[in-house]
C-alpha cells in the first residue's frame, strides 16, 4: 500500500503508478516530482475539492482517478494534460461540466453519481471518446454536438431526467452498449415484479461469495424454508444489490427488466424476490459449477473490449454454437421489448460443449417508451454489439482461418458492425444465418 509519508520521503521516484487514499485535503505537491514518469494517478477516496493549476505538468498522465472527492466542478487544467485519456469523477458533487475543460484525447469519461443537469456543446470536441458513463446525474438532454463523438462505443444515461432521446444517437457508427432506465422517459413503464414471489431473508441461508457486479454480489444460497409456491432446487443463488444506484442505474430497474424479458432456455431463472427497505434481492436457479465465464471484463487499455486469458481457445464450431445461442436470446428479448446493454463475454456463462447461459441485467433498458423507429434502432445497436463478441471471440479460434466456417463468421461479423445501422441484420436473420452452417 502506498502512502503519503513514502511519496514525500521519495522512495517512489520514477513510478508509473501512484494510489493514494487518506483523507486529503490538498493535492500533494511532490506529486510533481514524478512528472517524467507518473502514467496512472488514483486520489479515490479523499476529501480534494480542487487541482493545483501545474497539474498539466504531468506531461505523461495517461488515466486519473478522482472517485468519492468533493469536487464541484472538473478543474480547467485538466484540458492542458497532453496524454490525459481516462478520467473518473464518479462520486463527486459536480453539478456541472464548463465548456472546454475536458483534453481532447479523453477516450473514457466516468461522471456518474454527480448533480450534473446540463452537458457542455464543447463535448462534441471529444472526437477519441469511446465510453461515457453519466448515469446518476440530473440530465434533460444531451447536446447535440455529440452526434460528432463517432468513436463512442459505451454510454450509460440511465437514472437522470432525459424525457426523450436524439435520433442522432442511434446513428452513432460504433455505439454497441447504450443503457437509459430510470429517466422520466421511462416512468410510464408499468412495474412487472408482482409477477414473482417475495419471499424473506431468513427464508434460506448465505454461504460463498460466487461473484461481483457494478450492481451487486451473488452468493449461493440454500433455502431453509422453500414456499409452496416456489418449485426449485435446494441450492439457489441470491444476488444482493449493493445501493440505491451503480454505475449502470437503479437496482430496481434491473430488477423489473429482468423479469419483462421472461424466460428462455439460455436466461439465468428467475425464481423470486426481496423487496424490503433494507434489501433487494434477487433469488436465481443456481448455475452448474461445469459452466465458467466465456471472458474477463475490458482492461484499462482495452476500454470497451473484453480480455481472455492467453490459454483461452474455441473451435469455429463451438463460437458459432455460443453466437447462435446469444443470438436467439437477444432475439428473444428484442421481442420482449427489452435490451440487455451490456452483451459481453464477461456477462456470458458457458461449459466445454459451448451450451450458454446469460445473465446481468444491470444495463437492460425497457423499449415500451420508445417510438418504433428507435426501438429497431436500439436493436441494431445491440446487433453491433453482437459482432464485437464474434470479433473478440475468433482470434481465440487459432489456425483455422481458412476454414468455411471460419470466413462465414466473419462476414456475419462485418455485417453486424457496420457503420450503417440500418443495414445490419435483425438478430432474427442472424439467427438463420448461422444455422447454416453450425
Amino acid at each position: 500500500m502506498q502512502t503519503l509519508a513514502q511519496l514525500n520521503s521519495g522512495k517512489y521516484s520514477d513510478i508509473t503508478h501512484l494510489t493514494l487514499s487518506e483523507n486529503l485535503t490538498e493535492f500533494p505537491q511532490k506529486i510533481f516530482s514524478l512528472a517524467n514518469s507518473l502514467e496512472v494517478l488514483d486520489l479515490a477516496n479523499n476529501k480534494l475539492t480542487a487541482l493545483p493549476c501545474e497539474f498539466s505538468s504531468l506531461k505523461k498522465l495517461k488515466i486519473l482517478f478522482l472517485t468519492n472527492n468533493n469536487f464541484k466542478s472538473i478543474p480547467e487544467v485538466l484540458a492542458a494534460c497532453p496524454q490525459l485519456e481516462m478520467i473518473s469523477f464518479k462520486g463527486n458533487q459536480l453539478s456541472r461540466v464548463d465548456e472546454d475543460v475536458l483534453p481532447t484525447a479523453t477516450r473514457w469519461l466516468i461522471l456518474t453519481d454527480n448533480k450534473i443537469s446540463a452537458l457542455p456543446h464543447s463535448m462534441g470536441k471529444l472526437s477519441r471518446l469511446q465510453k461515457l458513463a453519466l448515469a446518476g446525474n440530473l440530465l434533460q438532454q444531451l447536446p447535440d454536438s455529440m452526434k460528432n463523438c463517432k468513436n463512442l462505443e459505451l454510454m450509460r444515461l440511465s437514472a437522470n431526467q432525459l424525457i426523450t432521446l436524439p435520433d442522432w444517437l442511434f446513428q452513432l457508427p460504433k455505439l454497441a452498449w447504450l443503457a437509459f432506465s430510470g429517466n422520466k422517459l421511462t416512468r410510464s413503464v408499468q412495474p412487472v415484479i408482482d409477477q414473482i414471489p417475495s419471499i424473506s431473508p431468513q427464508d434460506f441461508q448465505l454461504k460463498q461469495k460466487l461473484g461481483e457486479g457494478a450492481s451487486g454480489i451473488i452468493h449461493q444460497a440454500t433455502w431453509l424454508t422453500k414456499p409452496i409456491t416456489i418449485d426449485s432446487d435446494d441450492d439457489i443463488a441470491v444476488k444482493i444489490f449493493k445501493g440505491e444506484i451503480t454505475s449502470d442505474g437503479y437496482p430496481i430497474d434491473e430488477l423489473n427488466n429482468c423479469l419483462q424479458a421472461g424466460e428462455h432456455k439460455n436466461l439465468i431463472k428467475v425464481i423470486a424476490k426481496i423487496m424490503s427497505k433494507e434489501q433487494l434481492s434477487l433469488i436465481m436457479e443456481l448455475i452448474p459449477q461445469r459452466f465458467y465465464n466465456l471472458g474477463l471484463p475490458p482492461s484499462l487499455t482495452s476500454c470497451t473490449r473484453d480480455t481472455f486469458p492467453t490459454s483461452a481457445t474455441l473451435t469455429t464450431s463451438q463460437i458459432i454454437k455460443i453466437v447462435l445461442s446469444m443470438a436467439d436470446t437477444l432475439r428473444h428479448l428484442h421481442e420482449n421489448k427489452v435490451s440487455h446493454g451490456d452483451i459481453y463475454a464477461h456477462n456470458t456463462m458457458v461449459d466445454e460443449n459451448a451450451n450458454m447461459l446469460f445473465g446481468d441485467f444491470g444495463a437492460a433498458s425497457n423499449l415500451k417508451v420508445l417510438p418504433e423507429t428507435q426501438q429497431k434502432a436500439m436493436q441494431a445497436i445491440e446487433v453491433r454489439a453482437l459482432g464485437c463478441l464474434l470479433d473478440d471471440l475468433l482470434p481465440l479460434s487459432l489456425h483455422l482461418e481458412n476454414t468455411a466456417q471460419y470466413q462465414a463468421l466473419l462476414i456475419i461479423k462485418e455485417r453486424c458492425m457496420q457503420a450503417d445501422t440500418f443495414k445490419r441484420p435483425t438478430f432474427f436473420a442472424i439467427v438463420e444465418q448461422l444455422k447454416v452452417h453450425l
